[in-house]
């Protein structure tokens, strides 16, 4: 899954498109690249970051998401939204898959909406909010509590009516460093959810704080982490980088 972010402030500057031909010519990239899926984010949701409203969350995506199945026929595309309105505009514009950082938790039509939409639906673990998810991120233990977390939420997808879900751990979203690599380490834990897996590891800090760089010099620290958790059990790999992930899933799969 290839990430495109049509905003002026995602963390990752290299992420950031801010007109509908940069959006195609990046696409166009990722897909030669060998990305599956291309994922469309109209908000920026970096710790401390500013909320903006579903109505310019739209005027963002839909114009790019109409472009990009024009200029791409077949194209898969993933809306990242917690917004139930920008979800439902995004499907009919051409998305065909829901990724949503708050798990329905940030919007209580979001569920029942994916479900009439039939499309498949990223539920992610965030503790607290994007703009307080970092202040003192605390749990006994992440990996029961974000276990816990999908248990009861995968019980709402399913009584809301959405067929098709994929777990996602939230690297990052309202965990330390330390979290972060314990849920890497016992991802296999989540298996027993039988839904698959996203990993967005992607240039985070949890990459380039530990080694003491900048998050563009995090290609080959998010390669790594890639790979320890494409062999923990990761079905998905959510990048900014698609040919090196692709490389990474090509070779793991060499393993059996």
């Amino acid at each position: 899954m290839g990430i495109i972010n049509v905003t002026p402030d995602s963390f990752f500057e290299d992420s950031r498109q801010q007109n509908i031909k940069e959006v195609v010519s990046k696409a166009e990239q990722m897909l030669h690249d060998g990305a599956t899926i291309i994922d469309i984010g109209g908000q920026t949701t970096k710790p401390g970051s500013e909320a903006i409203g579903a109505s310019e969350e739209m005027k963002r995506v839909i114009p790019v998401i109409k472009a990009l199945v024009q200029t791409f026929p077949g194209i898969y595309i993933s809306i990242d939204t917690y917004h139930a309105i920008v979800a439902k505009a995004a499907v009919e514009a051409g998305a065909c898959m829901v990724n949503d950082i708050s798990g329905g938790m940030m919007d209580t039509e979001m569920l029942i909406t994916v479900a009439s939409l039939n499309v498949p639906y990223i539920c992610m673990h965030m503790q607290g909010t994007p703009q307080t998810m970092q202040v003192n991120p605390t749990y006994e233990n992440v990996t029961k509590e974000v276990l816990d977390f999908f248990i009861e939420r995968m019980a709402a997808c399913r009584q809301a009516g959405i067929k098709d879900v994929i777990v996602d751990v939230g690297f990052g979203f309202g965990k330390t460093i330390a979290h972060n690599f314990q849920l890497l380490k016992e991802m296999a834990v989540f298996k027993m959810l039988d839904a698959p897996i996203l990993a967005g590891l992607s240039r985070k800090s949890t990459v380039y704080k530990t080694l003491g760089i900048s998050a563009k010099e995090a290609l080959n620290g998010t390669t790594v982490l890639n790979t320890i958790a494409l062999q923990n059990g990761a079905d998905i790999l959510r990048v900014h980088d698609v040919k090196e992930a692709k490389e990474a899933i090509v070779l793991v799969g060499k393993l059996g």
